[in-house]
């Protein structure tokens, strides 16, 4: 069967190639790490492949088990940080308030996708600097997540559409990022809604079943 008829093959023929791609930039992160001018910029080009490569992986997983939500957010912010290192964001800092019991179901790299989605979304709307925040709780039945920071918030006429694929909260682009987050977030069972932080920015609650 030709490829173009073969979804299956033709991501594996893709995966192959990004591989390739992957394998590139390794070797030239390590031709960089030789210098301590550069040691920083290589450290992140090797987190951004092996994300890359986990990403990659994620599409051809059918079904996970259950992985702590700190572990997700420890590299959930990595990325973030390393992205906006490496363009000149702004400096963000993380506070994280999350009952050690959340664990989220499903694959881990998408949730994964799903926080670093969120984080790039507020850093996008500050200048140069900016707070994120994460509160999580586990109950009975279910389990809460705050995502929140201190920019400007969602100006009030967007908020019904904010998730839809053609809208952009920052006016320069049209974005997927909040697209993919309740994409993922709904294939998993729960609910994702955006609302006006306490601090007067954005905030995304996830609501998910224990």
């Amino acid at each position: 069967m030709p490829i173009e008829q073969d979804p299956s093959l033709a991501f594996r023929c893709l995966a192959h190639d990004l591989n390739n791609v992957f394998t590139t930039i390794n070797e030239a992160a390590d031709l960089l790490a030789g210098d301590a001018r550069w040691s920083s910029i290589a450290a992140a080009l090797h987190r951004s492949v092996d994300r890359g490569k986990r990403l990659v992986d994620g599409f051809c997983e059918t079904a996970g088990g259950a992985t702590s939500l700190n572990e997700l957010l420890d590299s959930a912010i990595d990325a973030t940080r390393d992205f906006l290192d490496l363009v000149h964001g702004p400096r963000i800092e993380f506070h994280r308030d999350v009952d050690a019991g959340v664990m989220m179901r499903g694959i881990p790299v998408l949730w994964e996708r799903v926080f670093v989605n969120l984080f790039l979304n507020a850093a996008e709307m500050m200048t140069s600097r900016g707070t994120i925040e994460i509160a999580a709780t586990r109950e009975a039945d279910r389990s809460l997540i705050r995502v929140s920071d201190d920019g400007p918030g969602i100006a009030p006429e967007l908020l019904p559409r904010i998730f839809d694929h053609e809208v952009s909260s920052k006016g320069k682009r049209r974005g997927l990022g909040l697209h993919i987050v309740r994409t993922i977030v709904e294939r998993n069972g729960g609910q994702v809604t955006a609302g006006r932080a306490q601090a007067g920015g954005a905030e995304f609650s996830i609501v998910l079943p224990a």
